[in-house]
């Protein structure tokens, strides 16, 4: 019989197998005290636990973890950046970044990815399999326990797209932010798609209160079609209605991120049309000096570019910001470590 994924049952679920066992109902928190609060990667590790009580759950369970494969600490700004092996083979990336207001992890949703996205380097190599809650988990506990820190915000913004991978999302979403657990605010919480707009919907009738980030990257289909494959699917109007929707069903605002290429998409006319599009959205822009990938020619924008683009924008009363960059001497973006792991 295939053991139970036990880190990613929710509370209830876990009462009813604590029950199923025949057990006291107190045993329900200790057991998910070890598992959300504390992050034990063995069943062995849960001391206030009998021996036979612990070889029982170790028969019926197992806890899923992630191992360090690679780590690369930035000598600029203190990012951290990871490459963790899930299983044989199968290889995810993560990335720890210090603010003033604490520490962030941006975390992998899926093994590779679907869409395809030209300047991004996670789609390199394909789509292998969803991660599941607990493995998207256990990026968080796994940095956690070798920095000796405690994470206090979340980016779901590494390889993946989130929203592909909805129901893990979604469960892990709902275990991050229990007060049991991590106790994660879900307002500390980002999470970026580049597009699905059937899930947005969905996401919008949650009201769960995160960051909705949007990979835009270009102001019409003709530009946005170049590079992401999933614009022939949902266009950008589509795309545009259901941020609409979102923001005056949740009255939170969209971050739309937008990679600046030079002489591709950071053209005045682009910033102009970018404007026309978003004008009067609840939403901010986020630019974002694009990533030197070494499988595509995509360079990013010289400064006067972007100043010129923030002008335009600003002008038209948008609020615009520039993505900082953390990391840059470890290769700090997303998919880029993996790849060269796999020889991608």
């Amino acid at each position: 019989m295939e053991k139970i994924d036990i880190r990613s049952l929710n509370y209830q679920e876990l009462a009813e197998e604590v029950k199923a066992l025949g057990l006291p109902k107190f045993r329900t928190d200790q057991i998910y005290s070890w598992l959300f609060e504390k992050g034990v990667r063995e069943f062995s590790e849960m001391s206030n636990l009998s021996k036979d009580l612990r070889q029982a759950l170790d028969e019926r369970f197992v806890i899923r973890n992630c191992t360090i494969d690679t780590k690369l600490c930035s000598k600029l700004d203190e990012t951290v950046k990871y490459l963790f092996e899930l299983g044989k083979g199968e290889f995810v990336e993560c990335v720890v970044m210090k603010y003033k207001y604490g520490y962030s992890i941006c975390v992998s949703t899926q093994l590779g990815c679907k869409m395809g996205c030209k300047f991004c380097a996670s789609a390199i190599g394909g789509f292998k399999r969803h991660l599941t809650a607990s493995e998207i988990l256990s990026e968080i506990y796994t940095a956690q326990s070798d920095l000796g820190i405690k994470i206090s915000h979340i980016v779901l913004m590494g390889t993946g797209e989130p929203l592909d991978n909805y129901d893990n999302v979604m469960r892990f979403l709902e275990l991050v932010t229990n007060e049991k657990g991590l106790n994660i605010s879900m307002r500390h919480i980002s999470l970026s798609t580049c597009g699905v707009v059937p899930r947005i919907y969905e996401l919008a009738e949650k009201k769960l209160g995160l960051t909705l980030s949007i990979s835009l990257h270009a102001p019409n289909d003709k530009i946005r079609s170049q590079t992401m494959p999933v614009n022939s699917k949902w266009n950008i109007e589509e795309l545009l209605t259901a941020c609409r929707y979102y923001t005056k069903v949740t009255s939170r605002r969209i971050s739309f991120e937008y990679a600046m290429i030079d002489s591709f998409n950071d053209s005045v006319e682009c910033a102009e049309e970018l404007a026309s599009r978003l004008s009067g959205m609840l939403c901010h822009i986020n630019l974002i000096p694009v990533n030197n990938v070494r499988e595509n020619n995509y360079e990013r924008s010289n400064e006067k570019n972007i100043k010129r683009f923030i002008s335009v924008l600003e002008r038209h009363g948008l609020t615009v910001t520039v993505r900082r960059t953390l990391g840059s001497d470890i290769n700090a973006s997303c998919g880029q470590l993996r790849a060269k792991k796999e020889n991608l």
